[in-house]
C-alpha cells in the first residue's frame, strides 16, 4: 500500500455546512423571530393608520362619521392641557382598580373553592352561570337602587361584569393541577388545607395570574357602562357627553385612550407574569 492510498483511508469525512434553517411563518406553534413577530403587530397597525388617513384625508369619509387621525391627536393634546384628561384618567383608573380589586378578592377563593370540591362546584356553578350571561347594561337602573349614583354604583357594575367570568375561568386554572400532585401531599401528611395552600394555589398561580391579565381587560370594557349614568367625571362619561353634540373627535380619542391604558396594564401582568413564573417557560 502506497503512501498516497494510506492518506486516502485516513483522510476525514467532509462534512457539509449547516443549512440555513428557513423562518415559516405559518407552522403550527413554532416559534419565529421575535423581530419578525414585533415587525408584524406594527405593521398592522401601520397599515390600519394608512387606511384612516387615505379615507379620511381624502375626502372619502365625512368628518362626522370618522374624524382625521391630525383631528383625534389635536383633541388629546387639548383635554391634556386643560387638565381634563388627567383628571378623567385618574377618576377612571382609581374606579377599575377598586371595582376589578374587590371582584378578585372574591373570585379567588371561592374559584379555588369549586376547583376542588363538586359540591361547592354544583351549588354555585349554576347561579353563576345565569348571571354571569345578563346583560350589565340593563342592570344599570336596579344597582342605582341598590347604591345610589355615588361610585358605589360603578363598582357594582364592575364586579358586574368582571367577577362571574373571573370565579370560573379561576375554577378552570385550578382543576389543570395534576392529581398527582394531590396525592403526593397525602402521602406526606398534609391536610386540605395545607395541599390547598401549598401545593393547588402555587401550582395553578401562573393561570390564575394570566386571568387577572384577561378579566382586567374586561373591567376596562365596562367603564363606559359604569359611568353612563349620573357620572361627574371619568373616561366613559366623556365619551358619553361627546355622543350628545355628535363630537366624534372625542368619542375615538377616548375609546383609543381607555385602549392605551388597557394596554398598558395587559403588559404590566404580562411582563410581571414572565418575571414570577419563570420556570412554566423551562416545561
Amino acid at each position: 500500500m502506497n503512501s498516497q492510498s494510506v492518506s486516502e483511508t485516513t483522510a476525514l469525512p467532509v462534512v457539509p455546512p449547516p443549512r440555513k434553517r428557513r423562518v415559516r411563518l405559518f407552522a403550527l406553534r413554532e416559534d419565529i423571530p421575535r423581530p419578525v413577530y414585533i415587525f408584524a403587530g406594527i405593521g398592522f397597525i401601520a397599515l390600519v393608520l394608512i387606511a384612516w388617513s387615505i379615507a379620511t384625508y381624502g375626502g372619502y369619509i365625512s368628518d362626522l362619521f370618522l374624524p382625521t387621525p391630525g383631528a383625534v391627536i389635536n383633541e388629546g393634546i387639548e383635554q391634556y392641557r386643560d387638565g381634563i384628561l388627567v383628571g378623567d384618567a385618574k377618576v377612571s383608573i382609581y374606579r377599575i382598580v377598586v371595582g376589578w380589586g374587590i371582584a378578585t378578592l372574591f373570585a379567588v377563593p371561592i374559584g379555588l373553592l369549586m376547583g376542588n370540591f363538586k359540591f361547592i362546584e354544583g351549588l354555585l356553578e349554576p347561579f353563576i352561570d345565569i348571571v354571569r350571561y345578563m346583560p350589565v347594561v340593563a342592570l344599570v337602573p336596579l344597582t342605582i337602587l341598590w347604591a345610589g349614583i355615588g361610585d358605589q354604583q360603578k363598582f357594582v357594575i364592575l364586579f358586574i361584569g368582571t367577577f362571574f367570568q373571573e370565579v370560573l375561568l379561576i375554577m378552570d386554572n385550578v382543576k389543570t393541577v395534576p392529581q398527582d400532585l394531590i396525592r403526593v401531599g397525602y402521602t406526606l401528611g398534609m391536610s386540605r388545607l395545607e395541599i390547598l395552600r401549598g401545593i393547588i394555589l402555587p401550582a395553578a398561580l401562573p393561570g390564575i395570574w394570566d386571568t387577572f391579565r384577561i378579566t382586567l381587560g374586561w373591567t376596562w370594557t365596562y367603564l363606559v357602562v359604569a359611568e353612563l349614568v349620573a357620572a361627574r367625571n371619568g373616561l366613559g362619561r366623556r365619551i358619553m357627553e361627546a355622543q350628545r353634540y355628535l363630537a366624534t373627535e372625542q368619542i375615538i380619542f377616548g375609546i383609543l385612550f381607555i385602549g392605551l391604558l388597557g394596554i398598558v396594564t395587559d403588559y404590566f401582568f404580562k411582563i410581571s407574569g414572565a418575571s414570577l413564573f419563570k420556570w412554566t417557560k423551562e416545561r
